[in-house]
């Protein structure tokens, strides 16, 4: 239907019919992109995987392209356990964060610590490392007394660091967008303010909470640059903290530039890029689940 402020202005109404063609085409690139990228990394991936049996790919524990070894067990675990410490350690400060700047900060201080979190967020990944590489793992080094600080440990360091601003902002607008009547009535209740905060504040935004969780597990999982610098590049089964290790994103970005294309190495690399691929897509699947459920509970 043609709205009546453009009905008998053809020109007016070429524009608009020009612009929603021209949004419509804009909405369905960003479906063509990941059509895209799913099927070149299914193509790409699926050949090594059909030669090397999917069952010894994804729980081989020795990757050797010399000997045509290609097991990734260790650096799927690897980006697991370095994921999971990152979020254990970087979600709950972050949600602290965000708590203190929804509901607790003055206005003048939450305008510098957000400017603070959004300067966080635009330094690049390689300074991350670099600072890690020079500050971090010296200093990992020398407390526990190792011959060599980059490890597990100097990755989760440097990972929950750079999840801090993606939990800080979605947290932080969780939080502010529940209702103040719903704090009000709890502290008219008797409850206290870390009372009302931990059972009304938080279950009340447990969706967006849990998207700033999901988001920073996907920033953790998918960066390489920064924990190639510090975790010491070897691939290990994660056995200790102290370990040197190597993430998915790190044996890609690490050996691809010297694997040759059509042999089964450079394959093997593909395939480790879809099983990334699929990983971070099962994490979204399960937190768009998650939102739509917590939104029917809501509704009831």
């Amino acid at each position: 239907m043609i709205d009546s402020r453009t009905a008998g202005h053809p020109r007016r109404e070429a524009v608009e019919r020009t612009m929603t063609l021209f949004f419509f085409l804009c909405g369905m690139a960003a479906i063509v992109f990941v059509l895209g990228i799913s099927l070149y990394l299914i193509v790409s991936g699926l050949p090594a995987v059909r030669e090397i049996g999917l069952w010894k790919f994804l729980t081989g524990a020795v990757w050797s392209p010399k000997q045509e070894q290609f097991g990734v067990l260790p650096f799927l675990l690897t980006s697991v356990a370095g994921t999971a410490g990152a979020v254990l350690i970087g979600v709950p400060v972050g949600l602290l964060a965000a708590l203190f700047l929804a509901k607790a900060a003055p206005p003048c201080l939450a305008t510098v610590i957000r400017t603070a979190v959004e300067l966080l967020a635009g330094i690049p990944s390689i300074v991350y490392g670099l600072v890690g590489m020079i500050v971090l793992v010296p200093a990992i080094q020398r407390m526990f007394g190792l011959a060599s600080g980059a490890s597990l440990l100097a990755a989760i360091v440097v990972l929950s660091v750079m999840i801090l601003p993606s939990v800080i902002s979605v947290a932080e607008t969780a939080l502010a967008a529940v209702p103040r009547e719903y704090e009000e009535a709890s502290l008219a209740l008797g409850a206290t303010w870390m009372e009302t905060v931990f059972h009304v504040t938080f279950p009340a935004a447990r969706s967006g909470i849990a998207a700033s969780a999901v988001l920073g597990a996907g920033r953790a999982i998918g960066e390489a640059m920064a924990v190639i610098m510090v975790s010491g590049n070897v691939p290990n089964l994660p056995g200790s903290l102290f370990q040197p290790v190597r993430f998915l994103t790190t044996a890609i970005a690490s050996e691809m530039s010297y694997a040759a294309a059509g042999i089964l190495h450079r394959m093997a690399l593909y395939s480790i890029g879809l099983v990334l691929f699929l990983f971070v897509m099962c994490i979204n699947v399960l937190l768009h689940i998650f939102i739509k459920k917590e939104g029917k509970h809501g509704r009831r």
